[in-house]
């Protein structure tokens, strides 16, 4: 007997490697994804300006990316305290001009040379919903930082913008990077400001704006359907968390097994298996770490992390080599 709707994925026209390239950006669901990406050691990079909700956002980001832009003083504004950019996320604010910029541009640099070599990009659609600055309506801001509300325009973007944003984001990645695959996602995120009714509203423009993309679009694009699984698979408030909004912990790992076997192939699901022993071995700590048994322990994981390292030498295992060796030398 069935008691849910199962959301058919299948497998996937490709497959997302190890020793792919990946970019990700998008909204908070991309965090989630992309950070299982690097925890399971793919070559991932993950929303370089923080977290980007709207599909023009996203677009006014990768052309950045392809243009190599530098962060200057300009491009800050100071608030409580604050240097901030429209551009980029809270966590990119700083108290020090200069620390903020560093931040940007050490981001950039990196999202800038992955992006020249890039494989795979994920980009999550989080909401049609788009702010743009008062004082200059061209301006797209990505996020608006607690400022007043007077300061934007506000409005829910059309269905035919929100398509002509996406086109022209594959145009300029496969202008740096012709052969990248791309992998298209709705996140399954609420964003309630304006009710249920508005957000899905917004939620469809994505979906009807990816989907156009897709039945015309040249070169090797895919859909990913994590906000179906997240409204029929686990259609139950038991899967969101505290806040009703954000799926829990195990709808992002449903979700997660969705996406593996989606888009890996069976030797890269091995690969996946054998680092998370691995990791869930480095992250325990014993009671009693001046034992022989646990000197043990750890001589023995640094052996499998070096084996690993020596089966797939583009596994990126520094940090955990790092760390076994300094317990082992206290």
């Amino acid at each position: 007997m069935d008691f849910y709707t199962e959301i058919k994925t299948g497998k996937s026209a490709f497959c997302v490697s190890h020793t792919d390239k990946i970019l990700v950006l998008g909204s908070c669901f991309a965090d989630n994804i992309g950070y299982r990406l690097a925890d399971c050691k793919f070559s991932c990079v993950v929303n370089p300006f923080g977290t980007l909700y709207n599909p023009l956002s996203i677009l006014a980001a990768v052309e950045m990316m392809a243009e190599g832009k530098v962060f200057t003083s300009s491009d800050l504004f100071q608030s409580q305290g604050l240097w901030h950019s429209w551009s980029h996320h809270g966590s990119f604010s700083s108290s020090s001009v200069d620390e903020s910029l560093g931040m940007m541009n050490a981001s950039m640099e990196k999202a800038r040379e992955q992006l020249t070599r890039l494989d795979v990009l994920i980009l999550t659609y989080g909401t049609a919903w788009v702010y743009r600055l008062a004082e200059h309506p061209e301006r797209v801001v990505a996020n608006c930082h607690k400022q007043n509300e007077g300061l934007f325009l506000r409005r829910m973007e059309e269905v035919d913008t929100l398509e002509a944003c996406i086109r022209r984001t594959l145009e300029v990645v496969r202008s740096v990077r012709p052969q990248a695959k791309v992998i298209f996602t709705v996140s399954p995120i609420r964003h309630l400001r304006d009710g249920l009714h508005a957000n899905q509203l917004s939620k469809a423009s994505l979906l009807l704006a990816v989907d156009k993309v897709l039945n015309s679009s040249e070169g090797v694009c895919e859909y990913f359907p994590s906000y179906e699984i997240m409204m029929d698979e686990l259609r139950d408030y038991r899967f969101y968390d505290d806040d009703m909004v954000h799926p829990s912990g195990k709808a992002v790992d449903h979700i997660w097994e969705r996406f593996s076997d989606t888009f890996f192939s069976k030797a890269t699901m091995a690969l996946v298996k054998e680092w998370r022993g691995i990791a869930l071995a480095l992250a325990h700590r014993p009671l009693h770490a001046d034992t022989d048994a646990y000197r043990q322990f750890l001589k023995t994981l640094l052996e499998k992390i070096i084996n690993i390292k020596n089966k797939h030498p583009y596994l990126d295992v520094e940090q955990e080599l790092r760390i076994c060796n300094t317990r082992l030398e206290t």
